[in-house]
């Protein structure tokens, strides 16, 4: 900084030779007395030392010269007054700078001005005197101004035994503000302490001394490309206008700017800035949360947490990152990678393939598809010298070699190298997955990841993708995935939200629109509440697909409260190795309550919930399904539920404990409960009366089970005479074993209530 070269302003007064009129001999200002043609003043054109130069002969007690000229005195800016001088004859005085402080008022009073005092101490000797004036209390400022004065005159003082003889080279008037920016301004510069900035040059210690010194300061890194050949931590707050180049092992620990935006100013890149921000993330402890800030960033490939951090095998403490927008770019990077291998399968041993073919091929991640496997079973790892691969779930087709395939999707967010990733939060993140590719891919075990507040917009393939059990107690909170696949009909979509294969996910108040399936989950404790997932389209009459798919038998899970629009609730066990019921949990421990269950333009065998064993044997042993409402819009629909027979069927003479009642049917032609209330109007009298409940039996069950029968008037005979006896009821009946008689004593008429239940209440 110097305002002569920044202001353009001329600071140095005119050269003595150019006149003495503008030379005061009082203190500089307006109208008062010049040394223009005072007898104790005179030009010298050729001194020796000098060259043209003022010859004064001291004849007052302080003899004054002030340049009548107004020099500005600026905040911030110091200025340097000096001068050569040397005693020609006479008594030798002492000499020091001095000035006049000046406001729009006037003088300024009660200031320093005047400089250290120099005494002369010999003839022809020549000396340089100065001071420096400032506004600021500063080391080496000579006369502290302050603020109120705007501009002063400046000069010189002799002082001592009047008589001397003095001659003055031009006075000189410096702007030296430089000197003191070190202390003034609030940064220092990472090239005082030796960086080069040439890219090839080490200058890690450079950084490393330059935070040393900060001391409370900030670091600036001018233009440049600075290598810093290993990892590097700087306390002090840092900003970038050149940039740094590192190795990947390499991290950068920015303790006082820990943001994105630093981040990608480091490196020149958004991309490479953020993946080096998530390395310092996963590697120190004094920041929880990678902020965004609010920036939109580009991705041109996957962000692979173990490429970018491979000292890093797994991570327990809670991480967030937080508060922007990722933004996929098309390009080759996103590719779906496919490999079709002959691998073998054992029941034994049902979560490993061996004598897998290619296996070199197959990455960690990728999802297998063929005869026998269920939705989403991915590989969880891979051991080439022993030619097997692990798997995230079982296979239901048994024991076998067969031919697979193995689909590896794209992730923006790839944390599947990671052998275990704990308490992970993505907080009001938005994923631009524009087609191109899926979101993201947890580790392979883990617990409490968590997606809150955020938007996963057109997935490719999936929007969320659990390998392992990297999903425990996963939370879903208030989020919205959009599918890539809106105008697509629903039969045709391949897109999933998201799966989980571990106990106790929590998704709630979350939207989901027209993905193939919304969520497959295994495992048990989920709670589902309060989400919003559709996935109808415009076809007439359309096929309706599964939204929710539970994949094993017993799931201790609740789903409350939730609005479920054109799709099905799917209860599977395909990630059962031996699928067939041998002696285990079956089907049970699900509440369905509370619910808003929709259908638009769908085909009339469509249901709402649909039961699919994929082995013989199962029965239900605990469903709650209550106080829902069921609607059907634009058409209507036979039932609300089914039981899909495609592998196996119920053992319907098992069902225990199921509930179904308060729900409220819309368009939908049979009403559904159990257990079911029936009036049963006899007109003529009859032994043996039989009552038929099968249609409002949930699943085909059975009429197993009478909780009450009570009479409604009397019971009377042929004679209208009353039937006083009890009956006795047979279950069961029928070829379909839907049918209840009710059997008197006597021929009987009249009417009778009965709750009649497909299954054992307990």
């Amino acid at each position: 900084m110097n305002i002569a070269i920044t202001d353009g302003l001329v600071l140095t007064p005119p050269a003595f030779e150019l006149g003495l009129d503008v030379w005061s001999s009082e203190d500089g200002t307006a109208g008062s007395a010049t040394y223009d043609g005072a007898a104790n003043a005179a030009i010298v054109a050729a001194d020796q030392d000098f060259g043209s130069c003022l010859e004064l002969t001291k004849t007052a007690a302080t003899q004054k010269l002030r340049y009548m000229g107004q020099t500005p005195i600026l905040p911030g800016v110091y200025l340097r007054v000096s001068a050569r001088i040397k005693a020609v004859s006479g008594n030798l005085p002492a000499v020091r700078v001095a000035g006049y402080a000046m406001s729009a008022s006037g003088h300024v009073a009660g200031l320093v001005e005047v400089g250290t005092s120099t005494a002369l101490d010999s003839y022809g000797e020549v000396i340089t005197v100065s001071a420096i004036i400032g506004t600021g209390n500063r080391g080496g400022v000579n006369m502290v101004w302050g603020t109120t004065p705007i501009y002063g005159h400046f000069g010189l003082d002799l002082t001592g035994q009047n008589g001397g003889v003095v001659r003055i080279d031009d006075l000189q008037i410096d702007d030296v503000t430089e000197a003191f920016l070190r202390e003034m301004m609030d940064w220092v510069d990472v090239r005082d302490f030796g960086a080069k900035g040439d890219g090839v040059t080490d200058d890690r210690a450079a950084f490393a001394a330059a935070d040393a010194a900060a001391a409370g300061r900030g670091i600036h890194v001018p233009e440049g490309s600075y290598y810093i050949g290993s990892t590097l931590s700087i306390d002090a707050p840092i900003r970038f206008t050149g940039t740094l180049v590192m190795p990947t092992a390499a991290r950068l620990s920015l303790m006082s700017s820990y943001d994105f935006p630093t981040y990608a100013e480091a490196f020149g890149d958004e991309q490479l800035g953020l993946e080096k921000a998530l390395q310092a993330l996963f590697a120190y402890t004094d920041h929880n949360t990678l902020d965004l800030k609010g920036r939109r960033v580009e991705i041109t490939r996957p962000v692979d947490i173990k490429a970018i951090a491979p000292d890093i095998t797994s991570f327990s403490n809670r991480r967030v990152l937080r508060n922007g927008q990722f933004n996929v770019i098309d390009g080759t990077a996103w590719d779906t990678v496919t490999v079709t291998s002959q691998a073998t399968y054992s029941t034994a041993n049902d979560t490993t393939l061996t004598g897998v073919v290619n296996i070199a091929n197959i990455p960690v991640g990728a999802r297998v598809s063929g005869t026998g496997v269920g939705r989403e079973v991915y590989v969880r790892a891979v051991n080439v010298g022993a030619g097997t691969l692990t798997l995230s779930m079982p296979l239901y087709g048994g024991s076998g070699t067969r031919v697979l395939t193995f689909t590896r999707y794209k992730y923006v967010l790839d944390f599947s190298g990671l052998a275990k990733l704990d308490r992970f939060n993505i907080d009001d993140v938005e994923i631009l997955c524009n087609g191109e590719a899926s979101a993201i891919l947890l580790a392979p075990s883990g617990q409490m990841f968590c997606v809150r507040d955020s938007y996963i917009n057109a997935p490719k393939d999936r929007g969320i993708s659990s390998i392992g059990t990297g999903c425990q107690d996963i939370l879903i909170d208030r989020c919205q995935f959009l599918s890539n696949e809106s105008q697509v009909p629903a039969q045709d979509r391949v897109s999933i939200a998201f799966n989980v294969n571990a106990n106790d996910a929590k998704i709630r108040d979350s939207r989901f629109v027209r993905f193939g399936t919304t969520m497959v989950l295994h495992g048990t404790g989920h709670l589902i509440v309060g989400n919003h997932w559709f996935q109808g389209d415009e076809e007439e009459p359309g096929v309706r697909v599964a939204g929710l798919v539970f994949t094993q038998t017993n799931v201790q899970s609740a789903v409350t409260g939730n609005y479920i629009d054109n799709s099905v609730i799917e209860w599977t066990n395909e990630h059962d190795a031996t699928p067939d019921y041998n002696s285990e949990f079956s089907f049970g421990g699900l509440t369905v309550t509370g619910n808003t269950f929709v259908a638009m333009n769908a085909a009339n065998w469509f249901t709402w919930f649909s039961l699919k064993p994929y082995g013989d044997g199962h029965f239900i042993q605990g469903l709650n399904i209550s106080c829902n409402v069921f609607r059907a819009i634009n058409g209507t629909l036979d039932r609300f539920e089914k039981v899909d027979t495609t592998f196996a069927d119920l053992d319907r003479t098992r069902f225990r404990n199921i509930l179904i009642e308060g729900n409220a049917f819309n368009g939908v032609t049979q009403f559904v409960c159990n257990p079911v209330f029936v009036q049963v109007d006899q007109a003529t009298a009859q032994t043996t009366w039989t009552v038929q409940p099968g249609p409002y039996l949930p699943f085909g069950g059975y009429a197993r089970n009478v909780e009450s029968l009570v009479a409604e008037g009397k019971i009377t005979n042929a004679s209208n005479a009353r039937v006083s006896t009890m009956p006795y009821i047979e279950v069961e009946q029928g070829t379909s074993q839907q049918n209840v008689t009710v059997n008197w004593a006597e021929a009987a008429k009249g009417r009778v209530h009965m709750r009649i239940r497909c299954d054992n209440p307990n």
